[in-house]
């Protein structure tokens, strides 16, 4: 097979295709502090001017070597500014006030408003200067808030986590108004040039929530939210997700993101081809702290398991350094070459 475009690669990837090779990217975000001294882009501006986000993470790109680029570096972007708080240079963006203190205020969201408040407009801007500065062959990835963590960020976590177990109608209509905004923001986002979307969906994991639940109230949630989506989405779960990776495959997602804590060889047989899977080298164990050396035997098993597109587990932390970010296309690069 002739060598593909980025962006073939990992579309082709995501839609369990025959590639040329395994993507390696990261769909999960990639800011870090080696890129911002190089770029001048640092946090807290770069998540909310287009140009610092998009300098800063075409750098991930460009200068860490990564085939995709993905962006922004938070998940609050689709909040109105009254409710976060900015971080600085380490921390990203986190929600400070929540808008349900009580369940009749559920009935009072205005999902367009709260969707219009947000940092909409900075998103698309950034995508048009990122598409401008790498063109059409490389695939860009804009994270979103999931149905989950929407309906976290809209009552906070003592609400969550109470009414998850106590009142099953009202738990069921955050989630309901979770979807309704998560697709509202992936279309949007979508329709304007991006093509991929990555929720995280922590809220959603064994975690916090018993995997019955996720069997019976999210996993329709997402069928709902992936049967009206206009392009290619991608769930991020964080922790051991072990007990809910076969749901997880048939939650009509195109692609699911895992954390170290599941094996991936075990993912692989579990989900099988029904969806693609991605990571999973350990972000805070092994690429922020340990060798190059490390971080490619720890790729290229992820590679002999099976992975379908080879990424960081997470998130990359803010310290992690720029030769460990290089050293996972290193390692794909030798993998091939030693097959």
């Amino acid at each position: 097979m002739n060598e593909m475009t980025l962006r073939d690669r990992f579309i082709s990837s995501i839609k369990r295709k025959k590639t040329d090779k395994v993507p390696a990217c990261s769909v999960t975000q990639t800011g870090t502090l080696d890129l911002m001294k190089l770029t001048g882009a640092y946090w807290p501006k770069a998540h909310f001017n287009a140009e610092d986000m998009a300098a800063l993470a075409v750098a991930a790109y460009e200068l860490a070597g990564l085939e995709a680029v993905r962006y922004p570096f938070d998940i609050t972007s689709p909040l109105p500014m009254d409710m976060i708080i900015e971080g600085n240079v380490e921390t990203q963006p986190s929600i400070v006030k929540f808008p349900c203190d009580e369940k009749s205020d559920l009935d009072n969201i205005d999902i367009e408003q709260l969707f219009d408040s947000g940092r909409m407009d900075t998103i698309i801007d950034a995508t048009q200067i990122i598409r401008d500065k790498v063109g059409d062959d490389v695939p860009l990835i804009a994270g979103a808030p999931g149905p989950a963590n929407v309906a976290y960020g809209l009552v906070g976590p003592n609400n969550y986590l109470t009414w998850m177990i106590t009142d099953e109608d009202t738990f069921g209509n955050m989630v309901d108004i979770g979807v309704e905004f998560s697709l509202e923001y992936s279309n949007t986002l979508l329709e304007n040039g991006v093509d991929a979307v990555c929720m995280p969906e922590s809220n959603a994991g064994p975690d916090l929530m018993p995997p019955q639940l996720f069997e019976s109230m999210i996993v329709p949630a997402y069928k709902e939210l992936t049967s009206r989506s206009k392009g290619l989405l991608i769930m991020h779960m964080c922790g051991d997700a072990v007990w809910i990776v076969d749901p997880m495959a048939d939650s009509g997602f195109d692609a699911i993101s895992i954390e170290e804590k599941v094996n991936m060889e075990y993912a692989k047989k579990v989900m099988g081809d029904r969806v693609c899977i991605i990571g999973n080298v350990s972000s805070a164990g092994t690429l922020l702290w340990k060798s190059e050396d490390d971080i490619i035997a720890e790729a290229k098993q992820c590679l002999d398991d099976g992975v379908d597109i080879l990424a960081p587990s997470c998130g990359f932390a803010p310290r992690t350094p720029l030769d460990n970010m290089k050293a996972l296309v290193t390692a794909r690069d030798e993998y091939y070459l030693e097959k």
